[in-house]
C-alpha cells in the first residue's frame, strides 16, 4: 500500500472515530428527552426487548425526570460528560494532521478504551446497575479499541515507510 493510501485510511478511520465520539457526547445533552423517547418505544412494543430492560429503562426515566424536576444541577454532570467527549474528539486533530508524530494520542486513547472495562466492573455494582448492563458499558471500550488498533497498525507501517533505508554496515575485515 502506498504511503498516500495508508494516510487516507488513517484519516478515514480517525474521522469515523471522531464522529462516534461527538455523537456519543452530543446525546448526553438531551438525556431526559432521549430516555423518555426510548421508554415510550419500549413500552409501546415497537422494539422487542426483554422485560428486565424495559423495567430498567423505566427506572432510569423516573430517576432522570426526578433529577430534572427537583435537582436539575445533577444533570450538569452529564453536560460535562458530553463536553469531555467533544474535547477528546478534538485531541484526534493531531493524529489526523501528522499521524506518525502523534501516535502517542492513539496509544493514550487505546489505554482509555481499556480503562472503560475496570471502571464498569467496579462502578456498575456500586451504582446498583443490573449485572447485564456491565457488558454493554464494556462494549464501548472494546468497540472503540478496534478502529484505534487499525489506525495504529497503519501509522506504524507509515512510519516504517518514511524511515530512510540505512546503508549496509561494512563487513569486518
Amino acid at each position: 500500500m502506498t504511503p498516500h493510501a495508508r494516510l487516507r485510511r488513517i484519516r478515514t478511520w480517525l474521522v469515523l472515530f471522531i464522529i462516534c465520539l461527538v455523537l456519543s457526547g452530543a446525546t448526553a445533552f438531551p438525556l431526559v428527552t432521549e430516555v423518555r423517547w426510548l421508554d415510550g418505544l419500549l413500552r409501546e412494543s415497537r422494539l422487542p426487548a426483554p422485560d428486565a430492560l424495559v423495567d430498567f429503562i423505566g427506572t432510569v426515566r423516573a430517576g432522570l425526570e426526578t433529577a430534572d424536576r427537583d435537582f436539575p444541577f445533577l444533570l450538569y454532570g452529564t453536560d460535562w460528560l458530553a463536553f469531555a467527549h467533544l474535547v477528546i474528539g478534538m485531541a484526534f486533530y493531531g493524529p489526523f494532521r501528522d499521524p506518525v508524530r502523534n501516535l502517542w494520542v492513539i496509544h493514550w486513547a487505546m489505554l482509555c478504551c481499556v480503562a472503560v472495562i475496570p471502571l464498569a466492573l467496579i462502578m456498575a455494582p456500586i451504582r446498583d446497575l443490573p449485572w447485564w448492563w456491565i457488558p454493554i458499558d464494556c462494549s464501548f471500550g472494546v468497540f472503540g479499541l478496534v478502529p484505534l488498533l487499525i489506525v495504529r497498525r497503519h501509522i506504524l507501517a507509515l512510519a516504517a515507510a518514511e524511515q530512510p533505508t540505512a546503508a549496509p554496515a561494512p563487513a569486518p575485515a
